[in-house]
């Protein structure tokens, strides 16, 4: 059962994804946060089709913590279930992700349409420059910035190490960081294919605030909340 039920909602995905695709290279021409909401539809769809196929549903706590203005979204990065949930958890956003991902054909050409920051991992300090610059003119354009300081999806258990990029972001637009801690990989596992039924716990954090702090304290700070909820959520 478990199979299939992953298998129904993998067929759910490739038949939408291009439909969506298309559309959101459609909307290309509306402002970038009019265009963000359209883009988002595909996202809400996908988790509706989780929970039907899958099972698997998500609790969010915490959330007066978040400013209502702007800010960077440092998050736990383990599977690919946040990158389509937060489309629906938070406002409209952009992300930091490989550049890689935009030469996908149609899927990489969408998610061009909703602007995100895409940098090469090659080029190291210049690619967290490339974050702080073009994050500042997404949050000042209305969006909030999230950011997977662990760089990469990381098992379930599994701690890798922070970057200080995110934080270098929102020390330069003088906004705070808010962490964000779930349990995704223990019901979508990392390049895994079976789901596991079961409600995925968030939990947003303080604001850690980052005018006039070095951004590697802010890192710090955001860390250290992040991997102590972790034990507790998985505790």
């Amino acid at each position: 059962m478990p199979v299939l039920r992953s298998l129904l909602f993998l067929l759910g995905q490739i038949v939408t994804v291009v439909p969506f695709s298309l559309l959101a290279i459609a909307v290309f021409p509306l402002p970038p946060v009019t265009r963000a909401r359209v883009i988002s539809s595909w996202a809400h769809f996908i988790v509706w089709w989780l929970k039907v196929t899958c099972g698997i549903t998500h609790d969010v706590r915490g959330m007066e913590h978040l400013p209502a203005e702007p800010c960077v979204i440092l998050s736990k990065h383990q599977s690919a279930w946040e990158t389509i949930a937060f489309q629906v958890i938070f406002p409209p956003q952009t992300w930091v992700l490989k550049r890689e991902l935009l030469w996908i054909p149609l899927f990489g050409w969408a998610l061009a349409a909703s602007r995100p920051i895409a940098i090469d991992r090659s080029v190291g300090v210049k690619a967290l420059e490339r974050v702080a610059s073009q994050g500042v003119d997404r949050i000042r354009g209305g969006r909030y910035v999230v950011v997977f300081p662990e760089g990469t999806r990381m098992r379930a258990g599994e701690r890798g190490r922070y970057n200080p990029g995110g934080a270098m972001l929102a020390v330069k637009a003088a906004v705070p960081v808010v962490p964000v801690a779930h349990n995704a990989g223990n019901y979508w596992p990392r390049r895994g294919f079976l789901k596991r039924p079961g409600v995925i716990q968030v939990v947003v954090g303080p604001p850690v605030a980052a005018r006039g702090a070095r951004a590697r304290a802010v890192t710090a700070q955001a860390e250290s909340w992040i991997e102590a909820t972790m034990d507790q959520i998985n505790a």
